[in-house]
């Protein structure tokens, strides 16, 4: 997707060989025109899938999540990282250990909100070594929801997390597709 491409070749910072920063239009500030771009681009990919519901984690895979919901029709859900008062019973759960944050956390889903009779479409921001979106399927399959694949904004293709996804038989369609982020710049797979 040449527009995010763009975006990312423009505002992107790189901070090592592993990590980038897309606080000016993803991660922190959402850039609203772009988001919709994207939701209409995965979209497109998905098209001849019939998708009910858009599953993703908080917090910056709800606005590609939620622009993907507005074109298409579907109800976005999304799973907590933090427990609330008013999800501690009845939910579905899995760990899920942050590469950028270095930390594990439970995320949780109200058992209310996902079923077998789901086609899901799980959306996220960035799929680098693949837990958040492992972490995911888990939910999926606890609610024994069809799972039809997994969009990706950006993809750091240079970890493991795509492959291995894709070695499962899992459809991943990435809008950005990184190659490397060494010497401080970005270089995408064609």
């Amino acid at each position: 997707m040449k527009a995010l491409k763009d975006k990312i070749l423009q505002e992107g910072k790189v901070l090592s060989d592993t990590v980038l920063k897309v606080d000016t239009f993803l991660n922190h500030q959402i850039d609203p025109q772009l988001m919709r771009e994207i939701g209409e681009e995965f979209a497109n990919r998905f098209t001849d899938e019939v998708i009910t519901k858009i599953l993703t984690i908080e917090s910056s895979g709800i606005a590609p999540a939620t622009m993907l919901g507005l074109v298409i029709g579907a109800p976005v859900v999304f799973a907590r990282k933090k427990k609330s008062l008013t999800l501690v019973n009845n939910v579905y759960s899995s760990k899920v250990h942050s590469f950028t944050k270095n930390e594990t956390n439970e995320i949780s889903v109200s058992r209310d909100f996902l079923s077998p009779d789901d086609n899901v479409l799980i959306i996220d921001d960035f799929l680098a070594n693949g837990e958040a979106v492992k972490g995911l399927l888990d939910i999926a399959q606890q609610a024994r929801a069809n799972v039809i694949g997994v969009g990706i904004v950006i993809e750091k293709g240079f970890q493991q997390g795509g492959q291995n996804l894709r070695e499962q038989g899992i459809r991943v369609e990435s809008l950005a597709n990184i190659k490397t982020l060494a010497n401080g710049q970005v270089e995408f797979f064609d």
